[in-house]
């Protein structure tokens, strides 16, 4: 690989997908704020620049730190860092240079974005670089990584709109459904190496995994699953009472990812490549297709479910 080469890897551009969680909150901002026009676009424009290059300058700061531990990992010892084949005075600048221009197009959306976006890069110093480095610390390494979920779905919301911030069920259920979505992961890395007989070598990868077991990585999957559950239903109940119909195929869609987690060789191990995953496309696309349904169409025996009648009471969505 030509040496150029290698450090566009470690900013790793083909993660740039996992940005698709901005995608809900530039949905959710135009249709509940239901704005006119389409002059959002410059910003939406800017927005997922920033999100990248920041994505980008995170993943720089990863490979780089991670570099000694990533060798004893079976997959992440090829990383070019982890090989020996980066230098501090390329990756460092380089670091420098992603931060910059993300938080340069950040501030071209407006202030609120300029702020999550430095949030996101605070988020990655703390779980990286030590002293404190979090992504040792059992249990608060999901916690803190799963922050960049709701910090993704604000940059999608402030892309359209820079008065509001999304609402505050809806940023804590990105947050424990993020952390599902990393225990899984955890639980699948797990599973994988103690089939292989190499829980040392994982433990040296990632210290937290002194402490993880393959039953409190399952029940803390169960633990944020529930509690993301409750605020997926306060959110959806609060806004629309049709949104009940869409409640079970989240219920699917989480129950999905963790038979995923759960599989001998999991693709959840590689969040970036889920969407080569033909089933959990499939539940995407039908969570889609019922959400846009339950949006436009009137049911009524949703509000004799429910018991609440949204238009009487007059919910403010950022309340």
């Amino acid at each position: 690989m030509n040496n150029w080469k290698k450090y566009i890897d470690i900013a790793r551009p083909s993660h740039w997908v996992k940005h698709i969680f901005i995608l809900p909150g530039i949905i959710l901002a135009f249709l509940l704020i239901r704005r006119p026009d389409m002059s959002f676009i410059p910003a939406l424009i800017s927005g997922l620049i920033s999100a990248c290059f920041l994505a980008s300058a995170n993943y720089v700061l990863n490979e780089w730190i991670d570099a000694r531990f990533d060798r004893f990992h079976p997959l992440k010892k090829h990383r070019p860092a982890a090989a020996g084949e980066i230098k501090a005075a390329v990756v460092i600048p380089e670091y420098l240079i992603f931060v910059s221009s993300g938080l340069y197009f950040a501030a071209r959306v407006n202030i609120g974005y300029l702020w999550a976006g430095a949030f996101f890069v605070t988020v990655a110093l703390l779980y990286n670089v030590p002293p404190l480095r979090l992504k040792d610390c059992v249990f608060l390494d999901v916690i803190t990584e799963s922050i960049n979920n709701p910090i993704r779905l604000a940059f999608g919301w402030l892309m359209v709109d820079s008065t509001t911030i999304p609402p505050l069920s809806l940023m804590i259920l990105y947050w424990f459904g993020g952390a599902f979505l990393m225990t899984t992961k955890r639980l699948a890395e797990y599973r994988y190496m103690k089939t292989g007989n190499r829980l040392a070598d994982l433990q040296s990868y990632r210290s937290s995994f002194k402490k993880y077991t393959e039953n409190n990585l399952l029940l803390s999957a169960f633990l944020y699953g529930l509690l993301s559950s409750f605020m997926i239903a306060t959110f959806l109940i609060k806004y629309r009472n049709e949104y009940l119909f869409v409640y079970p195929v989240f219920a699917l869609l989480f129950t999905y990812y963790l038979a995923l987690g759960l599989r001998p060789i999991s693709a959840a191990q590689s969040p970036e490549k889920l969407y080569k995953d033909r089933g959990l496309v499939i539940i995407i696309v039908l969570l889609a297709t019922v959400l846009f349904i339950c949006t436009y169409k009137d049911i009524p025996i949703a509000s004799r479910i429910v018991g609440i009648d949204q238009k009487a009471i007059n919910y403010k969505f950022w309340e």
